[in-house]
């Protein structure tokens, strides 16, 4: 079955490319493709696959399961092979530049869709740049306050939050690159992972609690937000152009993708279904909230938090190193002591923003949802077939591949619409309710 799934993904590829116009191209003719000289491999393109998708959006998974009940697996299996798909054939949209290779997903847009496009696109980026973050640093605070209830260390959430924008910015504000990532990628999956292990072996646990726990088959008003998180696990697709030019063999490109979504898939069906069919309806997120208290769950929670914390700034370097470049922010243009006054300015700014932002909206789930809802859905299901059709053709497509095509953008708009419509009713509500910092 995989291996059939890989094949239908290369066949995509090669479709588009033999249809385009440039049967000949080659990985690595000069002017279309980077140096890969010093390329890397096939694994360790997979590891960083893997370590970007698997990351704090399996925590929400069996949350999003009670939304949408048992039912969810199916979309939450869907998610994983379209994300697949538009992961592959973003790469055939990468060698579609006017004698260059597209090197970002900015690029991309704008070549399909002109300025206009890269614009558009460059602000739903910017959510997934500047909101995960918000993100993490929300799930941060929260750990840290239930950490230390019953200490003076509980401070409530509105106070950690601060302390870890400050423990954040000042690496932020301060380092001009972050070229040097890999062991941070290491220990966002090895926490990731022994999380994973911590919370089902305590679910199994704790199962006997729990039999009489109420689960749903299907519930259809939940599914859009059940698939804004699910689109939220499986977004990466900001990143995809980066990975794919640092490889030493761009031709195995489907193949890593394909099985670094496979891992990720087996993690989040094992950890959402666990969560549910344990917990049923009671089920919260973090998962790991469920599980019974004890220092294995605390172990889980201060992985999480670790991971959370050093993942934070690398997303926030990456948008701010766009902006510096869109501004032209440059010691040649500025001077060594003027550039670095006006970077710092700038990413000051930009911390001060995710600091009020994480600090008036509390809620990690609710967050997860908004940001997974109107940026991935977008993102990772939209876009890429938009720019596949713009840079490859639409009539030269099968017309099986062209359904499947309009049913990943139909999922990707229902998530889009309806994920975001009811994600900000959850906000708002949860608003109306009230909610208390602790100070």
């Amino acid at each position: 079955m995989a291996t059939t799934k890989i094949a239908k993904f290369n066949d995509a590829i090669s479709t588009s490319t033999n249809s385009s116009g440039v049967e000949d191209f080659e990985f690595g003719k000069s002017g279309y493709d980077v140096d890969r000289t010093n390329g890397s491999s096939a694994w360790f393109a997979y590891f960083n696959i893997v370590c970007l998708i698997a990351g704090t959006g399996m925590l929400g998974l069996p949350l999003a399961l009670k939304k949408g009940g048992w039912a969810g697996l199916v979309m939450l299996i869907l998610a994983w092979w379209m994300s697949s798909y538009t992961g592959v054939i973003m790469q055939a949209c990468m060698y579609k530049g006017k004698n260059r290779r597209l090197s970002s997903f900015k690029e991309i847009a704008t070549e399909s869709f002109g300025a206009i496009g890269g614009w558009v696109s460059f602000f739903f980026t910017t959510w997934i740049y500047i909101g995960t973050p918000i993100l993490y640093l929300v799930l941060a605070a929260s750990n840290l306050n239930q950490l230390c209830e019953g200490t003076a260390g509980e401070i409530g959430t509105l106070a950690w939050t601060i302390i870890w924008c400050v423990v954040v910015g000042i690496p932020y504000i301060f380092a001009k690159s972050l070229n040097n990532v890999a062991w941070t990628s290491f220990m966002g999956l090895f926490a990731v992972m022994v999380t994973i292990l911590i919370t089902i072996v305590l679910a199994g646990i704790d199962a006997h609690n729990h039999t009489g726990s109420h689960k749903d088959d299907i519930i259809w008003e939940g599914f859009p937000v059940a698939l804004a998180t699910m689109s939220f696990s499986f977004g990466a697709n900001v990143v995809y152009p980066n990975i794919e030019g640092s490889m030493k063999n761009p031709k195995r490109w489907p193949i890593v993708l394909v099985g670094a979504m496979c891992l990720c898939a087996v993690m989040y069906i094992a950890i959402s279904v666990c969560g549910y069919y344990i917990y049923g309806t009671d089920v919260v997120s973090p998962i790991y909230n469920s599980v019974p208290p004890g220092p294995a769950r605390i172990v889980a929670i201060v992985l999480i938090t670790i991971n959370s914390v050093v993942s934070a700034p690398i997303l926030l370097i990456s948008f701010a190193l766009d902006v510096e470049d869109m501004l032209n922010i440059s010691v040649e243009r500025f001077g060594k002591t003027k550039e670095f006054l006006v970077r710092a300015a700038l990413r000051s700014s930009i911390m001060v923003f995710v600091a009020a932002v994480g600090i008036l909206i509390p809620f990690f789930d609710l967050l997860m949802s908004l940001l997974g809802a109107f940026a991935n859905c977008a993102i990772v299901f939209v876009f890429p077939v938009l720019f596949y059709w713009r840079l490859t053709g639409f009539r030269n497509k099968p017309i099986y591949e062209l359904a499947w095509n309009f049913l990943i953008i139909l999922v990707g708009l229902v998530g889009l619409i309806f994920g975001t419509k009811t994600a900000i009713e959850d906000l708002i509500a949860a608003f109306s309710d009230g909610y208390d910092y602790k100070i």
